[in-house]
């Protein structure tokens, strides 16, 4: 099965900071909804980019999508 992950942009001096809170509310947001999700995480890509992602088996990735409303997506590698 192919995994996605769902990624959430944030950019900016302050996005660091933003992504690491946000990744917070997904893992509220995994626990509240019993969703059998392992892989989150924040990346920076640079000190003006970051982002907040978790990554979903594909058959699951509508509802949460619809729910969370990530910026982009990816396949999972």
């Amino acid at each position: 099965m192919r995994k996605l992950k769902l990624i959430w942009d944030f950019k900016g001096p302050t996005g660091q900071k933003t992504a690491e809170h946000h990744l917070i509310h997904l893992k509220e947001y995994i626990v509240n909804n019993k969703l059998d999700v392992t892989i989150t995480g924040v990346e920076t890509l640079n000190d003006m980019h970051s982002l907040a992602y978790l990554v979903v088996d594909e058959s699951e990735m509508k509802p949460i999508r619809d729910a969370l409303k990530p910026h982009r997506g990816q396949v999972y590698h």
